[in-house]
């Protein structure tokens, strides 16, 4: 069985992001969704998982600065407002579509 993974990550306009799966599904972000959506533990209680982030703190236009791979299950986003500990599964990612 081959594991979700994505083929390619594009900017699809100034606040989009789209990423083509290996199951043929391409999914479209708000970016600032994404952002306001970090995982880490400064945006979301690590025992609840409650959202701890207030989303009027980010800017309305952040938008990735970088993206890294990680290992064969997540992406790092390295956002404009200088934030980059956030480690997106793609589980996650197909979730937040």
């Amino acid at each position: 069985m081959n594991e979700l993974r994505p083929l390619d990550i594009r900017q699809a306009g100034p606040e989009r992001l789209a990423i083509d799966w290996s199951d043929g599904k391409t999914t479209d972000y708000r970016v600032f969704d994404l952002r306001v959506n970090c995982p880490c533990a400064n945006c979301r209680d690590e025992i609840t998982g409650k959202r701890i982030l207030d989303p009027a703190t980010v800017p309305p236009r952040v938008h990735p600065k970088s993206l890294e791979s990680v290992g064969n299950y997540a992406i790092k986003i390295v956002w404009s407002d200088g934030h980059d500990t956030g480690i997106y599964t793609y589980d996650r990612l197909r979730t937040l579509a």
